[in-house]
C-alpha cells in the first residue's frame, strides 16, 4: 500500500469528531424494529417497460459494464429527455426514453501505457450551473481510473450528440497524491451532486474506493466554458462499530480494505446527504459534511462476525447476534430520492444482496420509516428484471407519452437471456407510477 496524503487538520478533526459521535450513538442504537413498520409477505413485483442494449465487459464488448444512471429532463420537450449512464471502462452511454442509444463517449486513457485507464463509475447532474460561457446543465462523472471528476455539457440538439466534454484540463486528482497512488485505485468512486439553495454554489460529494472517506468538492467555472473543482472538506465514516453488547465489530473484507461507500444522493429539499456504506447501512449527514452522521438503517448482516479466507476470497460468517436490520441485504447500493412535492416522498435504496428495492419515508421527522419494497422482475423471456442492482435513478415528473407518471431506471447486473460466459449488464426503464402504486397496495 502506498502512503496517503496527510489529511488537512480541519478535515481530520471533523472526521474524528463525527466518528466518535457516531460510535457513541451506535452503542445505544435502537433495535431494527424501531426503524419503521414491517410489511410481511412477498414484496410486490413490477416489470420494466424497456431495456438498453446489453453491455459486455470483455475486449470484444469494449470492457463496457453498466453501473449508474441519471435522468435529465428536457423541460422544453419532456418526451425528448435523456438517460445518461456509466459503463466503466466503456465510458458513458446516452439513451432516449425508448432505451435506444443516442451517444457513446469513451473514457480517457491513463497518462502512460502502464497506467490505469479511465473508468467511469457514477454519474449525477447539475442544473443551470453558471459557466464562463453562460448557464448549462452538466453530467458529472467519477473517473475511478484517473481519480478525477469529468464534466459533460448537455445540449439536446447539438449535432454529433447531446454531451460535450467540458472538463478543465487542469483538474487535480480527488484523493491521490501521485500517479502511483492512482494506479493503486483507491480513487474517486461514488458520487452525488448538490446545489446549495442559499448560495447557488454547486458541489460534488465523492466517496473513496476501499476507504470510508467522503470528500466535498465545490464545482468552479474555468476558462472557455470548462469546469473544475476545489476541495472543501472531508469526512470519514467509521470502519468499526461498538455493538450493544459492548463488543466491537468490523465488516469483513480483504486485508487493508475498509467498508466503502458508493451509492449516494442529496435530498435537495433540505440539503441532506444519504450515503450507502455497502456492508453497514445507510447514513444521513448534512451535505456540507458539518454534522455527525446518523445511521438510518442497517444491513441484515450488521454485527455478524466473519473471517476472510484468502484462498476463496470470501468471508465465512459466524453466528448472528441479532443487531442487523430487516430491509437491506448487503451490498447497499444505488440511492435515489422519489420526490412527491412539499417534502413528501421516498428515499429508495437498492438492496443488492436479495435483488429488492427498499423505500423509506423521506421526512426526517418521521424517522425515515420503512414504507415497503418492490422487485423488478421479468416482463418476458427477452425482457428480464433487475438482479444485483448497482445504480438507480428516479424522476417523478411527466416525461411525455412514454412515461407520463415518471421514470425509474435501474442497473441490471445479470442481463438475460444474454448473461452467460460473458459478463452481461444493462439498464431497465420502469414506469415509476407503477412502482408507487405497488407501494400503496
Amino acid at each position: 500500500m502506498h502512503p496517503r496524503r496527510p489529511a488537512r487538520p480541519a478535515a481530520a478533526a471533523l472526521a474524528l469528531t463525527a466518528s466518535l459521535a457516531v460510535l457513541a450513538g451506535l452503542t445505544a442504537a435502537a433495535p431494527a424494529s424501531a426503524l419503521g413498520g414491517h410489511r410481511s409477505g412477498r414484496l410486490p413485483a413490477v416489470t420494466p417497460v424497456s431495456e438498453t442494449a446489453t453491455l459486455f465487459d470483455d475486449e470484444q464488448g469494449g470492457n463496457a459494464n453498466a453501473d449508474d444512471p441519471a435522468i435529465w429532463r428536457n423541460d422544453a420537450d419532456p418526451g425528448r429527455s435523456l438517460v445518461v449512464a456509466t459503463a466503466k471502462e466503456g465510458g458513458l452511454r446516452v439513451y432516449d426514453l425508448g432505451a435506444r442509444q443516442v451517444q457513446a463517449l469513451p473514457a480517457p486513457g491513463g497518462p502512460g501505457p502502464e497506467d490505469s485507464p479511465g473508468r467511469f463509475n457514477n454519474v449525477d447532474l447539475v442544473h443551470r450551473m453558471r459557466l464562463s460561457t453562460g448557464r448549462a446543465d452538466l453530467a458529472v462523472v467519477t473517473d475511478r481510473g484517473n481519480d478525477r471528476l469529468r464534466f459533460y455539457r448537455i445540449d439536446r440538439d447539438r449535432p454529433g450528440g447531446p454531451l460535450t466534454d467540458v472538463t478543465a484540463p487542469t483538474v487535480p486528482a480527488v484523493f491521490s497524491a501521485s500517479q502511483e497512488e492512482i494506479n493503486d485505485q483507491r480513487t474517486a468512486y461514488g458520487l452525488a451532486t448538490w446545489t446549495d439553495r442559499a448560495t447557488g454554489r454547486s458541489y460534488a460529494l465523492v466517496s473513496r474506493r476501499h476507504e470510508t472517506r467522503i470528500a466535498l468538492l465545490e464545482l468552479t467555472a474555468a476558462p472557455g466554458g470548462t469546469v473544475g473543482y476545489r476541495l472543501v472538506r472531508t469526512l470519514d465514516l467509521p470502519s468499526s462499530f461498538r455493538l450493544p453488547n459492548g463488543s466491537s465489530w468490523t465488516p469483513c473484507g480483504e486485508p487493508g480494505e475498509r467498508p466503502q461507500v458508493e451509492g449516494m444522493v442529496v435530498d435537495p429539499a433540505d440539503g441532506t446527504l444519504y450515503a450507502g456504506q455497502e456492508d453497514v447501512g445507510i447514513w444521513r449527514v448534512r451535505a456540507d459534511l458539518t454534522s455527525a452522521p446518523v445511521l438510518v438503517d442497517r444491513v441484515r448482516a450488521y454485527g455478524v462476525p466473519a473471517v476472510y479466507d484468502a484462498e476463496t476470497e470470501e468471508c465465512t460468517a459466524g453466528a448472528d447476534p441479532g443487531y442487523g436490520g430487516r430491509r437491506l441485504a448487503a451490498d447497499v447500493e444505488g440511492l435515489t430520492i422519489v420526490d412527491e412535492g412539499h417534502g413528501d416522498g421516498y428515499l429508495m435504496a437498492s438492496s443488492q444482496g436479495d435483488d429488492t428495492f427498499a423505500f423509506y419515508d423521506r421526512e426526517r421527522e418521521d424517522g425515515h420509516a420503512y414504507e415497503g419494497g418492490v422487485r423488478i422482475t421479468a416482463r418476458s423471456r427477452d425482457l428480464d428484471g433487475s438482479e444485483e442492482c448497482d445504480g438507480a435513478a428516479a424522476l417523478n415528473q411527466p416525461l411525455g407519452r412514454a412515461f407520463p407518471h415518471g421514470l425509474l431506471v435501474v442497473q441490471d447486473g445479470h442481463d438475460g437471456p444474454e448473461d452467460g460466459p460473458r459478463t452481461a449488464t444493462g439498464f431497465k426503464f420502469v414506469d415509476l407510477g407503477e412502482v408507487l402504486d405497488a407501494l400503496d397496495d
